[in-house]
């Protein structure tokens, strides 16, 4: 194998779904703007991250050239897929500005803020559940139920089949990633079909039973004269649904996983519960829950020393630039709650794509950590965890624990 070979970034060797980062950290040293033989460019160092998500790059995927991710989107849109890239996060000025000035209309840093009290009951019982049985699987007590029921009391849902939309948002968010398996292809593109099909219902149901509610609000917004139509309303549903929960399962579940695999971190969090806000902000470092994004280029980009031609799809490695060394110190590889620049990660993304529910994800992490550090001083994981095989939303699927 030469030097080359063994730096083609490859998420499928063993290995890489528990801990992708020895991977990134030799993609920085080697190869931090590479050319991939499937196709794409991958982009894994902070400071070329960062400028690749501030050039203003489209998302657009009717840019894309002639190629292998090319032929991925025109798959889902041959299996009738089409819905979900009408989603703010897929679409360009002018339609990205316009539909993410109705969307913060009814999701603003003060209505976030007005949700603690919710959030800290839901957290407190699930807590209350944890110690009554002594022992439980985080994810399914705490960090799955709760942006959950966060996000669906928000947009004012009504009772659904938890379960089924469980396996459907995550097979969805496949659609994030690289995907050459027609099987994984097709399974995205119908429950993207089926999803959309309930979102429908379910916004038909809104229409005659209005409330004081996200997705209410949603149905009336307006901006100059501008509403939004069927077909965005439904995919901005689903973003907000899907992003809603799935990536805060992972913020939860891979931050304390964190924790308890660094207990000098885990007294220190438990001496001085103030660092919990700072703490979220070192988790979302650590182990992003996103850990990548994409850019299209519309014209040739030059990078670094690199120039990447015109329709070529990026991929920006937050992940990887989470760690890089060149930003946060030589010991950007550790866990320290007390890190300075924590905050400066690009967990949420950078420029006019930043994440909207930002400040809804740093609440319930606060509280969903922080209280389950103070509630349970004997806090200790309780056997092997298990991670959900994901490339994009990485995540924890199951963090046995016993208090």
């Amino acid at each position: 194998m030469t030097r080359s070979d063994e730096l083609i970034f490859n998420p499928f060797v063993p290995g890489f779904a528990e801990d992708p980062y020895p991977t990134y950290h030799r993609l920085r040293d080697g190869d931090p703007i590479q050319n991939h033989p499937l196709g794409f460019w991958l982009v894994s160092r902070y400071a070329d991250v960062t400028a690749l998500l501030r050039a203003g790059l489209s998302v657009e995927d009717r840019n894309l050239a002639a190629g292998a991710v090319f032929d991925q989107y025109q798959t889902l849109t041959q299996d009738g897929a089409t819905t979900i890239n009408m989603s703010m996060l897929d679409r360009d000025p002018p339609d990205h500005t316009r539909l993410r000035s109705l969307v913060m209309k009814v999701f603003t840093v003060r209505a976030v803020a007005a949700l603690e009290p919710m959030v800290t009951e839901l957290v407190d019982r699930s807590l209350d559940r944890i110690a009554d049985a002594g022992s439980a699987d985080l994810i399914e007590e705490l960090a799955f139920p709760l942006p959950f029921a966060v996000i669906s009391e928000m947009l004012g849902m009504p009772d659904t089949d938890h379960v089924r939309l469980r396996e459907l948002t995550g097979t969805l968010v496949r659609s994030l990633e690289v995907v050459t398996d027609p099987e994984v292809l097709a399974a995205i593109a119908a429950a993207e079909l089926e999803l959309t099909a309930l979102m429908r219902e379910v916004i038909e149901w809104k229409k005659s039973h209005p409330a004081d509610d996200l997705l209410s609000a949603l149905i009336a917004a307006e901006e100059d004269g501008d509403k939004l139509s069927d077909d965005e309303l439904v995919a901005q549903v689903l973003l907000l649904y899907v992003a809603g929960h799935e990536t805060t399962v992972n913020l939860i579940g891979n931050g304390t996983v964190a924790l308890l695999r660094n207990p000098s971190q885990h007294e220190l969090l438990r001496a001085q519960p103030d660092l919990a806000a700072n703490a979220v902000e070192e988790f979302l470092r650590y182990d992003s829950p996103v850990q990548q994004t994409r850019r299209i280029t519309t014209a040739p980009y030059v990078l670094g020393d690199h120039e990447i031609p015109a329709g070529t799809f990026v991929i920006a490695g937050l992940g990887s630039a989470n760690r890089d060394e060149r930003h946060f110190g030589p010991d950007a590889g550790e866990l320290r709650l007390d890190r300075e620049d924590a905050r400066t990660h690009v967990s949420f993304g950078a420029g006019p794509h930043h994440c909207l529910g930002a400040a809804l994800a740093r609440l319930e992490g606060r509280l969903a950590i922080g209280r389950l550090v103070a509630r349970f001083p004997e806090l200790a994981l309780d056997g092997e965890v298990t991670w959900n095989g994901r490339l994009n939303l990485r995540g924890a699927q199951q963090v046995p624990i016993r208090v």
